[in-house]
């Protein structure tokens, strides 16, 4: 059991880049705007003067119920960690390809991290369908399940955006598993996704939130009341709403930053 009483290991507030467009809002579709990210996904780094060899590989993983979940690993050539990464909410528009996730692959790869991403039921070729998020927390752990399977030397992480990170966190709760976790913009109480887990029921382990000071689903208020009672960091970009345009790259470095840790 975590105590109530425990401390954030920081809050620290990111300023908005001055060269930044301002955010978008509008109605939550986290593929929106895609175009605008293939020639970043492109590269790993534009400016790299040495190239980085990665590859990547599709396969299916085994959830509940007999699903069967499409999913995608990205491999640097010398792995010293494995993130699994979850999409956003699957009813309004989430996907394993978000842009936000293809750019935190793309950097943690180019640094020795390794990503596995995955649609949950019902998205893309992944089978089954809407479970209410009950179902979606089961296809968290068949993709924990997979990546120890397939690389069992390496440290495990675990991450998401928004639903993802909602629904990792409660897996984390339910099997009281100690790996580092990433949430991005989770709500803490919302009609659209999973409470947050009651912080009691939270195993310890590293953990870092990110948010931004405009998200329309979560304050950071919110966010760093639930960050204390847990004892996470909580990262917060100026200026970002709950869909960070513009500002992948700092994500994607913050997360880098927090596993290289």
């Amino acid at each position: 059991m975590v105590p109530q009483s425990l401390e954030p290991v920081s809050i620290r507030v990111s300023d908005a880049d001055e060269n930044n467009q301002p955010p978008q809002s509008g109605a939550e579709n986290h593929d929106s705007g895609n175009k605008r990210c293939e020639d970043e996904v492109a590269g790993l780094h534009a400016d790299a003067t040495v190239p980085v060899m990665t590859s990547n590989e599709s396969f299916t993983i085994m959830s509940t119920d007999s699903v069967e979940l499409e999913a995608l690993i990205d491999w640097p050539q010398d792995p010293r960690m494995l993130l699994v990464l979850c999409h956003p909410h699957p009813q309004h528009g989430g996907t394993m390809r978000a842009p936000l996730l293809e750019k935190i692959s793309s950097v943690l790869v180019g640094s020795d991290i390794a990503v596995l991403r995955f649609n949950f039921r019902g998205i893309g070729t992944s089978t089954g369908e809407w479970h209410g998020g009950s179902g979606e927390i089961e296809d968290v752990g068949a993709a924990v399940d997979a990546a120890r399977g397939m690389e069992t030397r390496l440290d495990l992480a675990l991450g998401g955006w928004s639903f993802g990170a909602a629904t990792s966190l409660a897996w984390q709760s339910m099997r009281h598993e100690p790996m580092p976790w990433i949430g991005i913009a989770p709500p803490v109480a919302s009609s659209r996704t999973p409470d947050l887990p009651l912080p009691d029921t939270v195993p310890q382990a590293r953990r870092l939130f990110i948010v931004g000071d405009r998200d329309q689903f979560v304050t950071v208020s919110e966010l760093s009341d639930y960050a204390k009672a847990i004892g996470a960091e909580v990262e917060v970009f100026a200026g970002s709403d709950h869909f960070f345009h513009f500002r992948e790259e700092k994500v994607a470095n913050r997360m880098l930053e927090f596993l290289r840790n």
